[in-house]
């Protein structure tokens, strides 16, 4: 095990922002689509398995994965993926509450080992491994203690965060992510250009998802 490391900033001297801990949030009910999204298929895999794919082939160093609604049901259809040692499931049996809940039960399993972490959603199939290195090194290679992609201005996940900011996440509440602090504190937020919109694509409604298995099949 990791020894606990602590984090400070003075001036623009950090220290090491490794290792760094991902964690994909994927406790929701799903309620705007209408069915479980973690469990759709593509192909040969699934919206979930796809984005925990991305996650273990990056350099991440443990990959936290949140579940909440249907845990069970979504651990089997992942077959041997959670065999992988540097990924760990975490339940959030408050999921109902909404997001701010399952960030702070991820960030709760890595708070004491881990000097920075990287949140995703569990619904961005496309995020591929060499976007989360971009955005991994970049922000570990800064003086900032927030890193987040963009695309011609626009905003998305996955976003890092330093240590500096944990007392903050854990204090979220409702059905919503870290926006708050990201907003509060603009001079020390890195933004990453990243050059394939496709990148962001979350999957809230059948029009996304129809959307989305004819990009990838226009792909291949």
């Amino acid at each position: 095990m990791l020894s606990a490391i602590s984090y400070q900033r003075t001036g623009k001297d950090w220290m090491d922002k490794r290792p760094t801990a991902g964690i994909i949030l994927a406790a929701g009910m799903s309620t705007r689509f209408g069915r479980l999204k973690q469990m759709l298929e593509i192909g040969n895999s699934t919206i979930l398995a796809m984005v925990i794919d991305a996650a273990v082939k990056s350099d991440l160093d443990r990959v936290v994965l949140v579940l909440g609604h249907e845990a069970n049901a979504i651990k089997a259809s992942l077959d041997d993926k959670l065999l992988n040692s540097r990924i760990i499931t975490a339940l959030n049996p408050r999921y109902e509450e909404g997001m701010s809940t399952s960030l702070r039960c991820g960030l709760m399993e890595v708070k004491g080992e881990f000097p920075s972490i990287m949140v995703f959603m569990g619904d961005q199939p496309l995020l591929s491994h060499e976007v989360i290195d971009l955005v991994l090194r970049s922000f570990r290679e800064s003086d900032r203690g927030i890193c987040i992609p963009v695309h011609k201005g626009q905003r998305s996940l996955p976003v890092c965060f330093a240590s500096m900011y944990y007392d903050d996440i854990l204090v979220i509440t409702g059905d919503r992510g870290a926006r708050e602090i990201i907003a509060r504190n603009p001079e020390d937020v890195l933004t990453v250009e990243v050059e394939d919109p496709a990148t962001f694509m979350d999957i809230d409604d059948e029009g996304d998802f129809e959307r989305l298995k004819a990009l990838i099949k226009s792909r291949t």
